[in-house]
């Protein structure tokens, strides 16, 4: 099972500021110890050098039988056991160990009868030294450390505000903002250098204006289309009105009637891609409106009123959502087909088999419909649509038991 991380652990700033860190730790860690063993080994090394001839002078006293200097003697008190023993065996070696409270260099030899000939050299001065040139090093690192992380955060974070920018305006553009740019400074100026931020942003824009061309140009050719059959339809409706009755004059009038319905939903939706649309506000009453379009429908629809409002809305465009709600129930799901209304929410649910996950996901698409489905897909982009025009929210889902749900939750202040 893998451990769950907190959400701010997947920042790029964050992970650029630890890895930052570790390796500015790092460095200065391994500076620090090759000062630190330099500068070291170089004061020990003087201070072993100085007492070995100290202990060389000491040694042709003592065997010209002259007196020894100070800081000499045979077996002074306080020389180490190990340096001892070395001596005693025959052999010169140095050693650095606390001596009556300081700091000290040792320096031992033979001497006759199984002694150790000794002589003692300050190292408080060396081991300052060192210490001073520790602590030097710890700040040093501490504030080389801080200095690079600030200049690090104020770096990174430049990045990461203008990835964020980019993310933004990528998610503008899934919504459906088509005109949304990051118009980064650097994609205009061929002069500054084009780093990888740049590059991103720049095919961001590129993409976001071909997919804007491409829409508009779908948008004009559904729009000539719908214009254009407007005027055969209406003299091909009136010559189908002048054919005399039977079975395929009912045949020629049905399928006239649903192209003329398809025309107008194509002009409509034409008319809701500009985006030109105005709202004619009326106080509407959400629980009479549900029972009109019902009627209208003549489906065999049940509605419930649990608790209706009465709101500032565009009458027509809302009877038109929830009439192509009801529609779209009874001709792609299974009935019982359900309309309630409770306060500023209508949710119309069927009993069929649910919405396609591509539009629970994604919401409706015009020309697209799924699992044998017959329909051209717009019945609910037109009712997505309106919705937006009148600033109403519409939601999809699948009920947990089946059916499909579409919920229409209009905003604004309800009046009761």
């Amino acid at each position: 099972m893998r451990l769950a991380l907190p959400r701010w652990t997947g920042t790029l700033a964050l992970k650029a500021l630890a890895f930052i860190t570790v390796m500015c730790c790092a460095l200065a860690a391994l500076l620090g110890i090759l000062v630190h063993v330099s500068v070291t080994d170089q004061t020990v090394g003087q201070a072993r050098d100085l007492a070995l001839s100290r202990l060389a002078d000491a040694t042709e006293a003592y065997e010209a039988g002259d007196s020894l200097l100070p800081g000499a003697g045979v077996d002074p008190p306080g020389l180490p056991a190990s340096l001892r023993a070395l001596a005693v065996a025959g052999h010169r070696g140095t050693m650095v160990a606390d001596h009556e409270g300081r700091p000290t260099m040792w320096a031992a030899g033979p001497a006759d009868h199984d002694r150790a000939l000794a002589v003692v050299v300050d190292y408080s001065q060396q081991a300052r030294t060192i210490n001073a040139l520790d602590r030097a090093i710890l700040w040093s690192s501490a504030l080389a450390i801080g200095a690079t992380l600030l200049v690090g955060a104020f770096a990174v974070t430049r990045v990461t505000r203008r990835l964020h920018a980019t993310a933004r305006v990528a998610r503008r553009i899934s919504r459906g903002d088509l005109d949304a740019r990051v118009d980064d400074p650097r994609t205009k100026d061929p002069t500054r250098p084009q780093d990888e931020v740049a590059a991103v942003a720049a095919a961001l824009d590129s993409m976001a204006a071909s997919l804007q061309g491409k829409l508009l140009s779908e948008q004009r050719f559904t729009a000539d289309v719908a214009h254009e059959l407007r005027t055969p339809l209406t003299g091909l409706h009136a010559a189908a009105e002048l054919l005399p009755p039977g079975r395929p004059t009912e045949l020629v009038r049905d399928r006239v009637a649903a192209l003329r319905t398809l025309t107008e939903d194509l002009l409509e939706i034409s008319r809701l891609d500009t985006g030109r649309e105005r709202l004619d506000l009326d106080a509407v009453s959400l629980g009479a409106l549900a029972e009109r379009v019902v009627r209208a429908s003549g489906t065999d629809t049940e509605v419930r009123v649990v608790h209706s409002v009465v709101v500032e809305t565009d009458r027509r465009r809302l009877e038109r959502v929830v009439g192509n709600l009801v529609a779209n129930a009874h001709r792609h799901g299974r009935a019982p087909v359900s309309l309630t209304v409770d306060g500023p929410t209508v949710t119309v649910r069927d009993h069929g088999d649910g919405y396609p996950e591509y539009l629970v996901e994604h919401g409706p698409q015009r020309f697209r419909t799924e699992g044998g489905s017959k329909g051209h897909g717009l019945g609910l982009t037109i009712a997505v649509g309106q919705a937006e025009v009148l600033g109403a929210e519409l939601s999809f889902r699948n009920a947990a038991d089946g059916g499909a749900v579409a919920v229409l939750t209009l905003r604004g202040t309800p009046r009761p």
